[in-house]
């Protein structure tokens, strides 16, 4: 490949890019319609054999839902029975009577906080969204004033704060401390979530206009009241039960021996669908049979509460296709080569690095992963000295201007029942903020330090 048509696939990648925000946002066009054509068109301008390019639209679609679709399906069924029972009820009268009815922004912004550490963004999202619609209902503000802060301390943990998986992978790679990474994350991630969740929200909400229908949101709310809820305490051993299964998963090859009989263990049980499904059996219990539901009460909840995901599971599988044309295309090699020639300092670099990938290809995590393993060597041969900050730099630009190409773009649009331009204007700026005030933080500590 010549360089100045590597150039080109840049500018390639930007104008379809640009084109896909264009057709949905002004036009209204059908987004998995436009996502499909535009991976297309854009393979075959950037030169891939036409009989590879279905093939690889369709593999990138198929690896994005086995994850995805298993996570989403799971966690709405969770989600549900916490709805029908009154466990979500119970947890935001509990949230409320402890921060005030004024103050639920800053409950979701700390539960979410919580609750996000080992979970990736997707499962944390589905586990918490009936809370806030509850929360919603209880308090009577936009779904956006409890939800905005709620994906805020979700993002921040998922860039900044190991244990999460994707900041663990970062903390291998630049060969950080843990300790001293999660001390550093919590003193940037906390001025980081409140900047970018409570306070934003208050600014943005009222100039934000949602329909007064939402059918997602009816499908936790609209049901029957219950007289007698389930306990606060069994319904946050429910919700925290994948929590806690990731975080020995997470922790597996430290407190076992790895390739132990007991380590594959506890790798199986901490893997995030085999965690979420052991929650959502669990639930079947705690938040259905011992509230006095039957079994086929608990079938038609787990059953019914499918149907609106659909929408919500295609799309993010178009992205997750559009990201393979990309890699295939060899866009992110591009983009690696620049890294290069440009002569960073390893936390512009790795900041800067992690921000083209996410552009790129729509993961944080794979933005995260992708930059720590170029930088590293990098910084490692530069001797930097403070390698967890290069972590929180490379974790801070894996979050920036989530688009299109990103399947928390439409789990946040579906959910939250906004427009394509509404939810550039919430969550795209929330994340882009996360990600520039995380990566200030972090330039200010290291001229601390």
């Amino acid at each position: 490949m010549t360089p100045s048509f590597g150039y080109w696939l840049l500018v390639y990648a930007a104008v379809a890019i640009i084109a896909l925000i264009v057709l949905i946002a002004r036009y209204r066009l059908n987004p998995f319609i436009v996502i499909t054509l535009i991976s297309l068109g854009l393979a075959l301008v950037a030169g891939m054999p036409p009989s590879a390019v279905v093939g690889a639209y369709e593999a990138g679609v198929g690896k994005t839902l086995g994850h995805i679709a298993l996570v989403v399906a799971l966690g709405t069924m969770l989600g549900k029975m916490m709805a029908e029972s009154g466990g979500a009820e119970q947890m935001a009268r509990t949230l409320i009577e402890k921060f005030g009815e004024k103050n639920a922004h800053w409950a979701m912004v700390c539960i979410a906080f919580l609750v996000g550490l080992p979970l990736f963004f997707e499962v944390g999202f589905v586990l918490l969204v009936p809370i806030a619609f509850t929360v919603e209902r209880r308090v009577g503000v936009s779904i956006l004033m409890v939800g905005l802060p709620m994906v805020a301390g979700l993002s921040v943990v998922h860039a900044l704060v190991p244990p999460h998986p994707a900041a663990m992978l970062a903390v291998q790679a630049y060969q950080a401390s843990v300790g001293q990474t999660l001390l550093y994350a919590i003193a940037i991630g906390i001025p980081t979530a409140i900047i970018a969740g409570p306070l934003y929200a208050k600014f943005i909400v009222p100039r934000i206009q949602l329909p007064a229908d939402n059918p997602l949101e009816k499908q936790f709310l609209d049901r029957e009241p219950r007289d007698k809820l389930p306990g606060f305490g069994i319904t946050m051993a429910t919700i925290l039960l994948p929590v806690v299964l990731m975080l020995i998963g997470g922790w597996a090859n430290l407190i076992s021996t790895p390739g132990s009989a007991f380590n594959q263990f506890l790798l199986f049980i901490g893997n995030s669908v085999i965690a979420l499904l052991l929650a959502t059996l669990l639930s079947f219990w705690t938040l259905g049979i011992a509230q006095g539901f039957n079994r086929e009460s608990i079938l038609k909840f787990t059953n019914e509460c499918l149907a609106p995901t659909a929408s919500i599971t295609l799309l993010v599988g178009a992205g997750g296709g559009l990201n393979r044309i990309l890699v295939d295309a060899g866009v992110t090699d591009q983009i690696v080569g620049l890294a290069h020639e440009f002569h960073l300092s390893p936390l512009i670099m790795g900041w800067l690095f992690a921000a083209l990938m996410r552009v790129a290809t729509g993961s944080a995590t794979v933005a995260m992963t992708t930059a720590s393993g170029v930088v590293a060597p990098v910084a490692i041969g530069l001797g930097y000295p403070h390698p967890e900050l290069l972590v929180l730099a490379t974790g801070a630009g894996s979050v920036i201007f989530s688009h299109v190409n990103d399947g928390g773009f439409w789990l946040i649009k579906e959910y939250f029942n906004m427009t394509v331009a509404q939810t550039f204007k919430t969550w795209t700026v929330l994340e882009t903020l996360i990600s520039l005030v995380a990566f200030a933080l972090t330039v200010g500590l290291s001229y601390l330090l």
